[in-house]
């Protein structure tokens, strides 16, 4: 059962894959999010081209549970991916991006090559989230 997490952006989008029982988080990327159309493509053809089983998608959520803006633009990229025949989950997010910031700083990561990650570890997490949900 392979998983791909998405930790929805908008200039730069992480993903985060599983190994192929879903059991353990692996490969990470960072794809450009300034294009909606081409990310949305990209999405499309990474999962099937991984053949993906499950896509969890970070849903931002505010720190009362409410959801604002950046949730309604999650919620419309899981309708989009819906409608490509993929199998989207959506998983609360509400630290992911903290808890990434979190791991950078203690494992000495500053500047650019901070901007480059976080994202990938933000998916990661959202990833992580879910599989533990699943055991």
């Amino acid at each position: 059962m392979k998983i791909m997490a998405i930790d929805y952006g908008d200039a730069r989008t992480g993903i985060a894959f599983s190994d192929a029982l879903g059991m353990l988080a692996g490969e990470t990327l960072v794809l450009d999010s300034w294009n909606q159309d081409k990310l949305r493509q990209q999405l499309v053809e990474l999962a099937q081209s991984r053949r993906v089983d499950t896509i969890v998608l970070g849903l931002p959520k505010n720190m009362n549970g409410t959801e604002g803006p950046r949730a309604e633009k999650s919620r419309a990229l899981q309708a989009y991916l819906t409608e490509q025949g993929l199998n989207v989950v959506m998983v609360d997010e509400r630290r992911s991006t903290v808890e990434a910031h979190g791991i950078l700083t203690e494992a000495g990561k500053h500047g650019k090559k901070r901007r480059q990650v976080i994202d990938a570890v933000a998916a990661t997490l959202i990833l992580e989230t879910y599989l533990n949900g699943l055991r």
